[in-house]
């Protein structure tokens, strides 16, 4: 397996199961966690299901055809990951990959997916979102920042 390729897979299982390890867990603490457990000023726990995507965007949408395009989308970025030409990029394909695939498990068991982490300033929440959703966007963001990370380490002596 190419370095690069492997890189992209090793990401991807690390993001898996981060996922689900802490989803996991707090499922196991449902019956604490659903009226949430403030952890510092701005940010609680909370056990919550959605069965939307984000900001509860689709609610209501068969589970099973977000996780078709899920799904459809992780094949996606597996060619992309194939074809990567730098460690940054198979690190962002394979978190991309593991944090939907991540959600989709959640779809497939619960038939939605469970969101646990709940910013918030004041009383104005930021929706809740779960492990998987920061994999997939901090994948995105150093896809976006890629370009500029290698011309950094091009030039940096």
């Amino acid at each position: 397996m190419k370095p690069l390729l492997l890189t992209g897979v090793f990401a991807a299982l690390i993001a898996f199961l981060a996922d689900q390890v802490t989803k996991a867990i707090v499922v196991a603490n449902a019956a604490v966690l659903s009226t949430g457990v403030p952890v510092f000023p701005g940010f609680n726990l909370v056990y919550l299901r959605n069965d939307g995507v984000s900001f509860g965007l689709l609610g209501g949408v068969p589970w099973w055809s977000l996780a078709v395009l899920a799904l459809a989308i992780c094949v996606w970025m597996a060619v992309l990951l194939t074809r990567a030409t730098s460690r940054i990029e198979a690190l962002a394909y394979g978190a991309i990959i593991g944090g939907a695939l991540g959600n989709v498990m959640d779809r497939a068991r619960y038939r939605a997916v469970t969101d646990f982490l709940d910013f918030y300033v004041g009383a104005s929440h930021w929706p809740a979102f779960n492990l998987a959703d920061v994999f997939v966007v901090g994948g995105v963001g150093l896809l976006l920042a890629a370009p500029w990370l290698s011309s950094i380490r091009r030039y940096s002596p």
